[in-house]
């Protein structure tokens, strides 16, 4: 049975890129343990990864965007999206940068 295409795309990103995605994933799970010292590697490295990911995400989605088709796409994307969040839990994180701020007493 044929693999779905959504699946389809993220396996050919994945083997397309796959020391960019090895590289990421070391420091996506450093991050995890350590977000602290491993923020500014995290950001860095995961902006190019989502720059990866939306272009192929665009791909799967770009013929099917216009007319009676729209609905179906979104659902598409975001069955895309799930799986990239399968391998890289944190990927909606990369770019968000939290500060610290003093509660007073």
């Amino acid at each position: 049975m044929p693999a779905v295409k959504y699946k389809e795309y993220y396996q050919k990103m994945v083997d397309q890129h796959s020391a960019q995605f090895a590289a990421f994933l070391k420091i996506h799970d450093a991050f995890v343990i350590n977000p602290v010292a491993h923020e500014a590697e995290f950001h860095s490295e995961g902006q190019k990864i989502l720059d990866i990911v939306r272009d192929w995400d665009r791909r799967l989605c770009s013929s099917m965007g216009r007319g009676k088709f729209s609905t179906y796409t979104l659902n598409l994307s975001e069955k895309f999206w799930a799986e990239v969040r399968k391998d890289f839990s944190l990927i909606d994180k990369v770019g968000v940068r939290v500060r610290k701020v003093a509660v007073p007493n």
